[in-house]
């Protein structure tokens, strides 16, 4: 009974961690998923999976609506690619199926550099909002980049936080903190879309989710507060943090191979 006390503990002190750092840039599943993966190694995969993704919606929910009630969210671009992202994670996690995962790491890795790398060198990047696409390519842009971000997130994940905050400074010209609102709203949208699949075919721990699910909502709290107060150079900062987090994680993956 202690040591299952001590592990829940952990998992939920991972889950405060994975929360606050997911509502400022994306990135908890860096940090939850490889604590389910140590505490529960006999457990099936897409179960832990599961586990992390009820966790993080609720977080992800939280700095969502705390975001909305702080800045103004381009909710035309939000709720066109939540939509389209919806529908590419559950045909993401469908393709898991017949396609390894660890075909995408070569690509997820030289995306990531390349991301960190534009971000780096390019100092005003997502300071301040600049111009945008055309008026008449707004919605195929937010379906877009909803779709297949959607179903990379489905499908492998690491770093769509990332990849959508980049894309939406990158190609609609948000400032970090209005990109990072977006893609809150689309990663709780992609986060719903996995955890129907994960609970209808592998099956969930509640219990444990729910617990990890309210330590996650106590550092997106503290996490979209930061975020809000210190603005976008704290937002570009743990931004570029993350990536490099990100970069060395898979790269030490594929050496590893």
């Amino acid at each position: 009974m202690e040591h299952l006390l001590s592990e829940w503990t952990l998992l939920a002190a991972g889950a405060f961690f994975a929360g606050l750092v997911d509502a400022v840039v994306g990135g908890g599943g860096l940090i939850q998923i490889p604590l389910l993966l140590s505490v529960f190694p006999q457990t099936a995969i897409p179960v832990l999976f599961g586990t992390n993704k009820v966790a993080a919606v609720v977080g992800t929910s939280s700095a969502c609506i705390r975001y909305a009630r702080a800045i103004p969210v381009p909710w035309r671009v939000a709720s066109w690619a939540a939509l389209a992202a919806l529908i590419g994670s559950w045909f993401g996690a469908q393709t898991v199926a017949y396609l390894p995962k660890e075909t995408m790491k070569p690509l997820v890795l030289a995306l990531l550099v390349a991301v960190g790398y534009y971000t780096f060198r390019r100092k005003d990047f997502g300071k301040m909002e600049e111009h945008s696409l055309p008026a008449r390519l707004i919605v195929p842009g937010a379906l877009l980049t909803g779709g297949l971000i959607g179903f990379y997130d489905g499908f492998f994940g690491p770093g769509t936080g990332s990849f959508l905050i980049f894309a939406f400074v990158r190609w609609f010209g948000f400032d970090f903190l209005k990109a990072s609102a977006t893609a809150k709203f689309v990663n709780v949208a992609t986060n719903l879309s996995a955890i129907v699949f994960f609970a209808s075919h592998d099956g969930i721990l509640w219990s444990l989710a729910a617990v990890m699910a309210v330590a996650n909502l106590s550092g997106a709290l503290v996490g979209s507060h930061l975020a809000l107060r210190h603005g976008n150079g704290f937002v570009r900062w743990l931004f570029l943090g993350v990536v490099s987090v990100l970069v060395l994680n898979l790269g030490w993956e594929l050496i590893r191979v």
